[in-house]
């Protein structure tokens, strides 16, 4: 069985995380999927999600396609998990950037080889979290 793992904040679900983890699943045969704690997603994003990461973790668990659901390592390794679920995929969102510089390297050095895939977006002018959250202020 083919494990494949992504990670993402996923605050206000829409259909380019719809997108995203859909395509990510076509690489494997299990999907896991890593949700960010609301502590990391303040260190990349400067402002804290507007629902908080037991809301979005829920929200993901919900996804029939999604066979497990995991919180972000807390702490300095933010790679630990990786390293924990072993996956022999894994799959980045295309505009995803934070602790992915080096990312091969880092993960040989702990062992692991997995695939890294890029996965394109999906209307990205009209599906991300960022347009959509502004539109709402």
């Amino acid at each position: 069985m083919k494990k494949v793992l992504v990670f993402g904040t996923f605050d206000l679900f829409h259909p380019g995380h719809d997108f995203f983890l859909k395509k990510a699943k076509e690489y494997g045969d299990i999907l896991e999927v890593v949700v960010a704690r609301d502590e990391t997603v303040k260190e990349i994003k400067k402002e804290y999600p507007l629902n908080d990461e037991i809301k979005r973790f829920e929200n993901v668990k919900e996804l029939d396609y999604v066979d497990n659901v995991y919180f972000g390592s807390e702490g300095e390794d933010k790679y630990k998990i990786i390293e924990e679920l072993k996956p022999d995929v894994i799959c980045l969102g295309y505009d995803q950037y934070s602790f992915t510089e080096g990312l091969k390297e880092i993960l040989n050095e702990r062992g692991l080889n997995p695939k890294i895939v890029k996965i394109r977006g999906f209307k990205i002018n009209e599906y991300k979290s960022s347009i959509i959250r502004s539109k709402m202020s």
